[in-house]
């Protein structure tokens, strides 16, 4: 295939996985489900799980194999923006006014799981090396399991916030800010489990880790001091903020990328490093990044629907991914509802505060590409992780509902008795 068919075959897949994200996440929002499901539903039925099973594979006549590279960069492209916007977002003093109850959400709902995960992986490796012979072993896997079951969707939470009407509300507020505690220790550990293993590089961890420690140091003691000094002198260059924003994103990502982490961490670094007005993110800067992430978001969608592959699952990969979801589900339910107890919420607001921290979604299937393309993981354990995203992401509007009718059903009561009690003095 010649260039000039590549690029027309490119433009014709954009167009396709657009339309068809933009349909199914507009269905999955009327099914009362997060945008961001729809679009993941869409890469998936694009891909050899639905698509490729129909006659003729459409899937590798829609996708093939000469086009994957076009549509990955672009992909890649996405998620810098998409984790520069969620650097950017992040707001240190919604971290602070969390207090005690979201640090002791964060610490609960991180560390069980996440050692839940490496012990799942030590005490069953047998059904771990079933599904990956070879694979499910050495330090970077075990870090890797343990961010994998531990780790919170802060973006898909947020939005779920906000759309069940639980923003500026407690167990809104502490649910956001511990899942935002979370998101920054997680990429930490996976950093370190990525470290050292010298699939650009070749260099030692160690050193590695100096280098990163050294560029994250560059980042906010020097860039990020020069360029707020020189945005508030300059109204000229202040007008060309978007491209400065653009330029750091993808400068920040190629450089951990040399370093030998995925770009996607330079894009948070760099969403981090970039100077707010006032304190609060500048809305020149961050709705053109929002809006362009939000537009090509589809494409890494689809690029993980195409190594997704539920058909490749036996026996043992459906006992793993109940094995998974159980240390999944139930290290993070359990933890997150009794350090909101401890911390002084009531039943209702401490089980939303779980359900919502159990939501994983785009994080945990960005953190999962990480590790298939750094090797540490192979695709019927993707595949697996996958399959646990989404049922952890899908559960969270149906265990809300179920939390907020029986909380209703409990205060609609509840006058009831005191009447019955007024009425008869406390007498049956």
């Amino acid at each position: 295939m010649d260039t000039e068919s590549l690029v027309t075959v490119a433009i014709g897949d954009v167009a396709v996985i657009v339309i068809v994200s933009r349909l199914l996440g507009a269905l999955a929002r009327r099914c009362g489900q997060p945008v961001v499901i729809g679009q993941i539903v869409a890469g998936i039925a694009l891909g050899p799980t639905l698509l490729g099973r129909l006659p003729g594979d459409p899937t590798s006549k829609l996708f093939p194999p000469e086009v994957l590279p076009f549509l990955t960069v672009l992909s890649q492209i996405a998620i810098v923006i998409f984790m520069f916007v969620v650097g950017y977002e992040m707001d240190w003093r919604q971290l602070r006014q969390g207090g005690r109850a979201a640090a002791t959400v964060a610490l609960c709902a991180f560390l069980v799981p996440a050692g839940l995960g490496a012990g799942a992986v030590g005490v069953f490796h047998g059904a771990f090396d079933a599904v990956q012979p070879g694979h499910a072993d050495g330090r970077a896997f075990w870090l890797f399991m343990a961010v994998a079951v531990s780790v919170t969707a802060l973006p898909v939470l947020a939005a779920i916030v906000r759309e069940r009407g639980l923003a500026g509300t407690p167990e809104g507020t502490v649910a956001t800010t511990a899942a935002g505690l979370m998101d920054v220790v997680a990429w930490l550990v996976l950093a370190a489990a990525l470290a050292g293993t010298g699939h650009a590089t070749g260099r030692s961890w160690q050193l590695t880790l100096l280098l990163i420690a050294l560029f994250v140091a560059a980042l906010f003691l020097a860039v990020r001091p020069v360029l707020g000094w020189w945005l508030r002198r300059s109204r000229a260059l202040h007008a060309h903020q978007l491209t400065i924003a653009l330029g750091l994103a993808l400068g920040s990502a190629w450089v951990t990328a040399e370093l030998g982490l995925h770009p996607v961490f330079g894009g948070l670094l760099a969403g981090l490093t970039m100077p707010r007005r006032d304190g609060v993110p500048d809305a020149d800067v961050l709705r053109p990044m929002e809006q362009t992430s939000d537009l090509l978001l589809p494409l890494f969608f689809v690029t993980t629907g195409l190594s997704f592959n539920i058909g490749s699952l036996d026996g043992n990969g459906g006992l793993l991914l109940l094995l998974i979801l159980a240390v999944g589900v139930i290290g993070k339910l359990g933890p997150a509802y009794a350090a909101a107890r401890i911390s002084g919420m009531d039943s209702y607001r401490s089980a939303t505060v779980a359900t919502l921290v159990n939501t994983r979604g785009l994080t945990e299937l960005i953190v999962l590409n990480v590790a298939l393309n750094a090797g540490i993981i192979g695709p019927p354990l993707f595949t697996v992780l996958v399959l646990m995203a989404l049922i952890t992401t899908f559960m969270t509007g149906p265990l809300l509902s179920l939390t907020g009718r029986r909380h209703k059903r409990e205060t609609r009561n509840t006058p009831k008795k005191n009447a019955v009690h007024a009425l008869t003095d406390g007498r049956p």
